[in-house]
């Protein structure tokens, strides 16, 4: 089975485990998927990530977290950039989610990273995704 947007697939796994209340979602393995997973952990919005090699191309394993009474942390995530439709932006005109309480998920040419550490390297690029 071959998927035409990886990214989105991961996304609306993440977005429909929280939902659920899943502790753990498995996501297919890719580099971008793992930047993302990345990203998502350094902020906060997720609690781990590991690859298990299944020797193939693997599968990503997102550990998901909840806050005190059990709801998801992330609330949101939306999928910015399309195969059908790229978004690009400049290091002045990356969007701020909700006024900074959020985070825009930017692929540069330094790897994938989230808008402050965008605004730190002087960067922009690709805008994966938004999430709050």
């Amino acid at each position: 089975m071959s998927l035409s947007d990886p990214i989105a697939d991961m996304l609306t796994r993440i977005r429909n485990g929280g939902r659920v209340g899943k502790k753990e979602v498995m996501i297919r393995n890719s580099k971008i998927c793992a930047g993302v997973a990345e990203v998502l952990k350094q902020e906060g919005y997720i609690t781990d990530h590991d690859v298990i090699e299944d020797g193939k191309q693997g599968m990503l394993r997102v550990t998901m977290k909840y806050s005190v009474d059990g709801s998801n942390i992330i609330t949101e995530i939306k999928r910015v950039s399309k195969p059908g439709c790229r978004v690009y932006s400049s290091l002045s005109d990356l969007p701020q989610v909700l006024g900074g309480l959020g985070i825009t998920i930017v692929s540069t040419s330094k790897g994938v990273m989230s808008d402050r550490k965008c605004r730190e390297e002087k960067v922009g690029g690709e805008l994966i995704c938004t999430v709050s």
